[in-house]
């Protein structure tokens, strides 16, 4: 009897001896018939083989997305040494008293309250805060989150903020006012303007960075001692930018170019006024206070730069993950550019003034004013009137409208 055709042999459990399944055709069958004695005892035996394996299905990879570019891990905590501690302390004593020196002149000679001069008392107001609470963080030298870290950054955080944006409202202003002959009402509406982003930009910053956890503790790697971002949020790079970096950058732009026009603009006006001025003593007098006015205009942009840039250093090189982060010289710096804006704008517009300064002097001596032959702003008295081919050279100014820069 021949496996697998008869009745009786069936090599599949529950099967009568037919065929298999056709889903069991991968398996190989080897029957056996056994015989004893002389005959046969119709008993067959039949012997599965063990089934062939498949080989597993491999899965389909999956496709997975590209990770983002990690950002290096930051430097080691910057540790600050008594020495540097002290001199960025004293740089925040100094911004302070300057700033309360501009806002001591406001608030004596009312004469000298122009606009230009009451756009100069709101950015002093902003520095003095900025370097009363650098002075807190650099006091304390945080190591670690707290709640008076996260206070300390947050007014620092607005402070600075609003201080840039004070600072680029004056140049605008300066701008349109000289350049473009904004007065009146219109020269109202601006300084309101002005009010509304120069203080709410920076509230609305700040509020936003303390409500979601942004401020905190840094480790120094972009601060000198104080607090600010947070190094271990994710998005700590866009609020880095939102709190300060982006503003000051774009004030490295819009300074320099707003004062290079005013600059411009004077000096054609000068060349148009000495048509009308024969007189060799008074076209004396009013070169030199050009060239006054024409350092001013170079300087005020230029001391901010120089001020502001090595905290763009560090910022940079904290991204980086630099060890160059942590040298003195780069930390000292940075501590000193932070802090000592109010200082730098009280010499600009108070010690260099030669008005302020005369009655400062004369305060201080208790001796009588001197005459002085400069305007509160150091600039000259008069514009040029329109020139002979009817070209307009700049607004007709009386010493009273001047911008007191």
């Amino acid at each position: 009897m021949e496996p697998g055709r008869g009745s009786g042999a069936g090599c599949g459990p529950g099967s009568s001896g037919g065929r298999e399944g056709q889903g069991q055709e991968s398996r190989a069958r080897q029957c056996s018939v056994s015989g004893g004695g002389g005959g046969r005892t119709g008993g067959s035996t039949c012997v599965l083989a063990a089934p062939a394996l498949r080989p597993p299905l491999r899965p389909r990879p999956r496709l997975r997305p590209c990770p983002r570019p990690a950002m290096p891990p930051p430097a080691p905590p910057t540790e600050l040494v008594p020495s540097e501690r002290a001199v960025v302390l004293l740089s925040c004593v100094l911004s302070a008293l300057g700033s309360g020196l501009l806002v001591a002149t406001h608030a004596l000679w009312p004469d000298l309250r122009s606009q230009a001069r009451r756009l100069l008392l709101f950015l002093s107001l902003a520095d003095l805060l900025s370097a009363a609470s650098y002075f807190y963080g650099v006091l304390q030298d945080f190591t670690g989150p707290s709640w008076d870290c996260v206070l300390q950054g947050a007014l620092s955080t607005f402070a600075n903020t609003s201080s840039f944006f004070w600072t680029v409202a004056i140049a605008l202003y300066l701008y349109l006012s000289i350049v473009r002959a904004v007065r009146g009402p219109r020269a109202g509406h601006l300084l309101w303007a002005f009010h509304v982003v120069s203080w709410g930009v920076p509230l609305a910053i700040t509020v936003a960075a303390v409500t979601l956890k942004k401020i905190g503790y840094d480790a120094s790697d972009v601060s000198v001692g104080w607090c600010w971002i947070d190094l271990g949020a994710e998005d700590r790079v866009l609020w880095m930018l939102l709190t300060g970096k982006l503003w000051e950058l774009l004030a490295y732009v819009a300074l320099p170019v707003l004062y290079l026009l005013i600059r411009k603009h004077i000096n054609r006006a000068h060349e148009a006024l000495s048509e009308y001025r024969p007189i060799l003593s008074e076209a004396h007098r009013l070169q030199h206070h050009s060239s006054m006015v024409d350092k001013k205009l170079v300087l005020i942009p230029l001391i901010f730069i120089c001020l502001r840039v090595w905290s763009t250093v560090r910022f940079v090189l904290t991204l980086c993950g630099s060890p160059a982060v942590q040298t003195p010289v780069l930390v000292i710096l940075h501590g000193i550019g932070n802090t000592f804006q109010g200082g730098a704008n009280c010499i600009m517009f108070v010690l260099c003034t030669r008005v302020v300064r005369t009655r400062l002097l004369s305060l201080c001596c208790c001796c009588p004013p001197q005459p002085a032959a400069e305007s509160p702003a150091g600039w000259p008295p008069r514009a040029a009137p329109p020139s002979t081919t009817g070209d307009s050279q700049g607004p007709g100014w009386t010493p009273h409208e001047l911008p007191s820069t």
